[in-house]
């Protein structure tokens, strides 16, 4: 297919041999940045569409990008005033301020569900000249600055017949939504040239990139690069063949266990091994007995041995997760979180759970620790008001999804079962599981996982406070805590970086204080590229996948 492609290229493409190829494990689902919400849409729409600003990739602090410099606040008015960089989108044409503006009154207009809550505490936009915009605020809000500024921003040219007959429909939002974008305009290092549904996606060289020869960030940025072949293939085994054989330079995929000691016997392939912004965790439903109890909470937590789950069931690619937020988020991971268990034996695991419950009043038939201090299995176990726990169910995917869940499902059961509480490991369909969590709410306890999670972390807000503890919310534990909402929702108004962590820190130990969540385990990013073709790949939580390897990857 490659073949056939690179024969349909004219004379000049065909000289330009500079052509990166990617593999991608599905086909985007759309080039509609308002609905876009698929891993492979994301990552070929970020090559297009840009923002005001974007993360340096080591520091993680936010840079100018679209932006021209730092935003300046006004206190007396609540505003910020960004100045662009002169800029051109893909066709041409210059981008001005009032693209910018026309991207924020889209979403509040048609209250675009991905992106409202960065935008819906913006008063009013402001264009004094074409490349300055000056944002009002109805109050401060912390993820102004990265949140809202980190939009992508599109061209109001090719956005603004499409919003006005949607307007005139009797569902606008659908009607945005559904409209097919054939070939979308962007401020980006690449632009699509074609789409062959089920085989591969061509993105060429934006000549009109600004990036081109300029250094940001440290940086000096191309592309260097004609353009970039992403080929779509359904399974991983034959994108894996296909990089052995040299026929990509890159899967866009982590790589899963089964394959990575081949790939290292490889001469020609180079692994790369970096930190996701993740959180795989326990949930509780701490709504109901028998888990609205915190100390039975904190005695599974007790028992549940994080470094045997990493090193035997993800054999040892991934990183102990000790707060909800990942250790990789340097800035606002709290590292001074109770870590229950930490460093004890299976015995002392099950000992040390075993005196949190007792004190706490449960009693049991035969208790897990007997007279002479020896652990043995528990069994009958009663609550602290004489009656029997029921057995109770830990909710995973299936393997077929996530074998990794599903397997530290069944660990945790055996863990639980030892100290006589009677867990039942499940898996169930995602979609169910995910309806029965949020929808329905009729749960006990469950393992789920976020594999994309800002870096800002007003995230740790909306899983934790009560106001979101309500059907399809984000608060799946029904957690409830007057102390956290109060912190919580002061550091949503903090613009002060580091007071703002202060208080993101005290939520976190609050939250492994309550533990309506015990975070097990963030799964490393395993990348492989060929060698000897392009050079120039850069790191940074989240892998290799970036806008800054594509604007600096180069032919060797």
């Amino acid at each position: 297919m490659l073949l056939l492609f690179f024969t349909g290229l004219s004379c000049t493409e065909r000289k330009a041999a500079h052509i990166l190829k990617i593999g991608l494990p599905e086909e985007p689902r759309t080039l509609n940045i308002w609905l876009a919400s698929d891993t492979n849409s994301l990552k070929i729409l970020s090559q297009i569409y840009q923002r005001l600003y974007i993360r340096d990739p080591d520091t993680l602090r936010l840079v100018p990008w679209l932006a021209e410099q730092e935003p300046v606040f006004d206190p007396e008015t609540l505003s910020y005033t960004v100045r662009l960089r002169r800029a051109k989108w893909s066709d041409g044409s210059e981008v001005t301020s009032e693209d910018v503006a026309f991207t924020g009154r889209l979403i509040k207009d048609f209250r675009v569900p991905r992106y409202l809550s960065r935008w819906e505490f913006i008063k009013r936009i402001e264009t004094p000249d074409s490349h300055t915009v000056t944002f009002y605020l109805h109050e401060p809000k912390a993820i102004f600055l990265t949140r809202t500024l980190t939009t992508p921003i599109v061209q109001k040219k090719q956005w603004a017949k499409v919003t006005e007959m949607a307007k005139g429909t009797e569902k606008p939002l659908i009607k945005l939504l559904n409209h097919k974008i054939e070939k979308p305009v962007g401020s980006g290092p690449f632009m699509l040239k074609e789409w062959r549904q089920g085989a591969y996606l061509f993105l060429q060289k934006n000549a009109y990139f600004f990036g081109t020869g300029r250094k940001i960030s440290g940086r000096m940025l191309g592309p260097h690069i004609d353009g970039i072949i992403f080929k779509i293939y359904g399974t991983s085994d034959a994108a894996i063949l296909d990089l052995k054989k040299g026929t990509i330079d890159m899967f866009w995929w982590s790589i899963q266990a089964g394959y990575l000691e081949d790939l290292k016997r490889q001469k020609d392939i180079q692994i790369f091994s970096n930190e996701k912004s993740g959180l795989y965790y326990m949930g509780f439903n701490v709504r109901k007995p028998p888990f609205n109890d915190v100390n039975l909470r904190r005695a599974v937590a007790t028992l549940i041995d994080k470094d045997f789950i990493i090193s035997r069931i993800l054999q040892g690619l991934a990183i102990k997760m000790s707060s909800v937020v990942p250790p990789g988020n340097r800035f606002w991971h709290c590292p001074d979180v109770p870590r229950y268990g930490e460093g004890l034996t299976r015995e002392q695991r099950v000992k040390k759970a075993y005196e949190i419950l007792r004190k706490a009043g449960y009693t049991w038939q035969v208790p897990p620790v007997n007279g002479e201090g020896r652990v043995v299995k528990g069994k009958g176990i009663r609550l602290p008001n004489g009656q029997a726990m029921d057995k109770f169910t830990i909710l995973t995917p299936p393997a077929d999804y996530d074998p990794l869940r599903a397997m530290s499902g069944m660990i945790i059961q055996e863990w639980l079962r030892m100290a006589g509480i009677p867990a039942s490991a499940k898996s169930m369909a995602f979609g169910a599981l995910i309806q029965q969590v949020k929808d329905r709410r009729q749960f006990d306890s469950f393992i789920l996982g976020y594999g994309r999670l800002d870096i800002d972390p007003d995230w740790v807000r909306n899983f934790f406070h009560s106001s979101n503890d309500r059907v399809r919310g984000w608060n799946m534990s029904g957690y409830r805590n007057p102390d956290f909402d109060r912190i919580a929702e002061e550091s949503a108004s903090t613009l002060d970086r580091e007071k703002r962590r202060k208080l993101i820190w005290k939520m976190q130990k609050l939250i492994l204080q309550d533990v309506p969540y015990i975070p097990l385990y963030n799964p490393k990013l395993i990348e492989a590229v060929r060698k000897g073709r392009f050079s120039g790949w850069v790191e940074t939580l989240g892998g290799i996948g970036n806008i800054w390897s594509f604007c600096e990857v180069r032919p060797e």
